[in-house]
């Protein structure tokens, strides 16, 4: 497989304090469909949510987005959807999403 054709996975994760605000259930049930409407089109292949077991300062959510490849991830970061899909994020919070981009070898 080359650099062209790797799958690429975007971790947008969420960093606060016990008691930050993130509503879970709007997030899993809104937010991503909305991602995966947004994207899907651009090679966005799946998003899953991630939560912490215990609650404690630090991450409060982790949400995995897998990508075709490059390309698509570049297409759907880069489309005209994106403002609605960061226009949602005040709808489950107020902690501002970090991204951190991951290959497979």
């Amino acid at each position: 497989m080359s650099a062209r054709e790797t799958a690429v996975t975007v971790y947008v994760n969420y960093q606060g304090a016990i008691g930050s605000r993130f509503d879970r259930t709007y997030y899993v049930g809104q937010h991503l469909p909305l991602v995966m409407q947004a994207w899907q089109q651009y090679g966005l292949e799946s998003v899953s949510a991630f939560f912490p077991a215990v609650e404690q300062p630090g991450t409060i959510a982790i949400c995995e987005c897998r990508f075709r490849d490059e390309a698509a991830m570049q297409a759907a970061f880069a489309s005209p959807e994106v403002p609605g899909v960061m226009a949602d994020v005040v709808s489950f919070t107020d902690i501002e999403p970090q991204r951190a981009r991951a290959i497979t070898l």
